[in-house]
């Protein structure tokens, strides 16, 4: 099954990346010359100057990689062949672009009816805001998500990471695979507007649903649940521990293992409603028990109490801990940088059968495989060197 990835930077990467740890034949079209904005982004300088940026490691293990030029005859003539040898087409330009190339949705279905075309962007290809560049942080203010991050003191506050980009990609990718499964049963094509902003606010969930269903305006809380209490973050002695006693018996076991038992008929506490009201007074005397004790400590006591607990970490030491280790989660792959050493990505966040998905391998040079893939569209080595000359490839 043959996913043509003609995207850029993170969600369609994203989305093609998990398509492709799924088993999909994944080709990554790009810019002759320049590829990929991700090849030039990441935290290694000298990967980003050999346009194998760490941004762009991260999403593109397994892919393949040719440069086309899609402003040129040839080049159009080449994507062409590769549409109708190919299952999905995945791109993230601002709406209209590849409509303006000359491969509109008509066209496209023309080349081959049984195409899956996936456009992810800022704001979907319809409505007033369809035209508006969009990065991860534009969508972050945009759709709420920030106006809810922080304490009332501090929001809006940015998520550390582009969870946007994230939501985005995983939604393509979704709606790619339930579109494959008609495309196999009807022959039928699809065409799927994907939208960033429609993406972050269907993932908020609680946070939506309070305001359109109650009536409620969400507000900032930090680390507080707003729908159970004890439910947040608190200090201990040493680090942060999570709690989630979100249910009555679980705050009960937590009063009694803080050796706290007299918070269980505290009339300030007695009810669920009772310790959301006082959640932090509440808060106040479990951290006079928690203080006593490392946030590791605790973790260890409460193991087994059936009260949902645990530290908060790095990332650095959730990616060292037993737990992924196992999932194997983490995988070794060739650099396709000239020093020949490894490099770790991730897989994919599901196992299948009981076994990982690792990138089956590396990720691409670019226009590594433009003329493998051009013989096997039945180019000829002469053909190839003019198309070389057109500057098509």
């Amino acid at each position: 099954m043959r996913v043509l990835d003609l995207t850029n930077v993170l969600a369609g990467p994203f989305a093609g990346y998990q398509l492709g740890l799924m088993g999909a034949d994944v080709v990554k079209i790009e810019t002759p010359g320049t590829g990929d904005l991700a090849r030039q982004l990441g935290a290694d300088a000298t990967l980003s100057a050999d346009g194998l940026g760490v941004s762009f490691l991260a999403q593109n293990a397994g892919k393949k990689s040719i440069t086309i030029n899609l402003k040129t005859v040839g080049g159009a003539d080449v994507f062409t062949q590769l549409i109708a040898a190919s299952d999905v087409l995945v791109e993230n330009f601002r709406p209209g672009v590849l409509e303006r190339l000359g491969f509109s949705w008509d066209r496209l279905r023309e080349i081959n009816s049984r195409l899956i075309y996936c456009a992810v962007s800022g704001f979907g290809a319809t409505g007033p805001m369809r035209a508006r560049p969009a990065y991860d942080q534009v969508i972050q203010g945009l759709s709420g998500i920030m106006s809810v991050t922080g304490t009332k003191e501090t929001a809006p506050l940015r998520v550390g990471y582009p969870v946007c980009d994230s939501f985005g990609g995983l939604a393509a990718a979704f709606a790619i695979a339930a579109a494959l499964v008609r495309q196999r049963r009807t022959g039928q094509g699809a065409y799927l507007d994907t939208s960033m902003l429609d993406a972050a606010v269907t993932s908020m969930g609680w946070v939506v649903s309070d305001h359109l269903i109650a009536g409620r305006d969400p507000e900032p809380m930090a680390n507080e649940n707003i729908t159970s209490a004890p439910s947040g973050t608190f200090e201990t002695a040493a680090g942060a521990l999570n709690i989630a006693a979100n249910k009555q018996e679980q705050y009960e076991t937590l009063c009694r293992m803080l050796g706290r038992a007299e918070l269980i008929d505290d009339l300030r506490f007695v009810h669920r409603d009772d310790r959301k009201r006082n959640r932090e007074e509440l808060r106040a005397e479990l951290e006079r028990s928690l203080k006593e004790k490392t946030a590791e400590q605790w973790d260890q006591i409460l193991l087994g109490t059936g009260v949902p607990a645990a530290p908060v970490e790095s990332v650095p030491q959730v990616l060292a801990s037993p737990q992924i280790e196992h999932r194997q989660l983490i995988s070794s792959v060739p650099s396709p940088a000239e020093d020949g050493r490894e490099i770790r990505v991730l897989g994919a966040p599901t196992r299948v059968d009981g076994a990982a998905v690792p990138p089956r391998t590396r990720p691409p040079r670019l226009g590594e495989h433009t003329d493998d893939i051009l013989t096997e569209l039945g180019y000829s080595s002469t053909d190839i060197a003019h198309l070389r000359e057109e500057g098509a490839i």
